[in-house]
């Protein structure tokens, strides 16, 4: 089984959104992932990033915004993903065996719900190619603009 966590400031918004869309894709493309979220700092989800997942079915109501302390086996992870810069910044030194991405997107928080699904979209892509990738043993996107059009089976 792959091992992914995806990083954000707060465990909040981007990082929540990557890690339900992330489970979805694998779930969907049957690809063994474990897939975690987390955040440099715990404050709580967001409802407008609960809002915007709903509408695409994935149900982030039972996820709590955490820290890298409360995911389990911390320090062993296959990819370690940040999703805002500052949390690229602020990452914690992973062992040799871990690849490091790192995928920015723009802080939907205070914006439109219209922004929220942009950011969600962008996500979505991003993060369907990356399991497409890992599933198919080709690279992965080493950023969004290098991510290929994806296909679903």
């Amino acid at each position: 089984m792959i091992r992914v966590l995806i990083l954000c400031t707060h465990n909040s918004a981007r990082s929540q959104m990557a890690e339900a869309l992330t489970r979805d894709a694998a779930r969907r493309l049957r690809v063994p992932l474990d897939v975690h979220s987390a955040g440099t700092e715990a404050t709580r989800v967001k409802d407008d990033a609960r809002t915007v997942m709903a509408e695409l079915g994935l149900d982030l109501s039972a996820h709590t915004s955490k820290t890298l302390h409360d995911v389990p086996d911390p320090q062993n992870f296959d990819y370690v993903i940040t999703v805002c810069d500052s949390a690229a910044e602020t990452c914690p030194v992973y062992p040799g065996r871990t690849t490091r991405l790192h995928y920015p997107f723009v802080d939907p928080s205070g914006g439109s719900l219209n922004r929220w699904r942009a950011v969600r979209d962008q996500q979505r892509t991003l993060f369907e190619a990356f399991v497409q990738a890992l599933g198919t043993g080709t690279p992965v996107p080493p950023t969004y603009a290098d991510s290929p059009a994806v296909t679903v089976a």
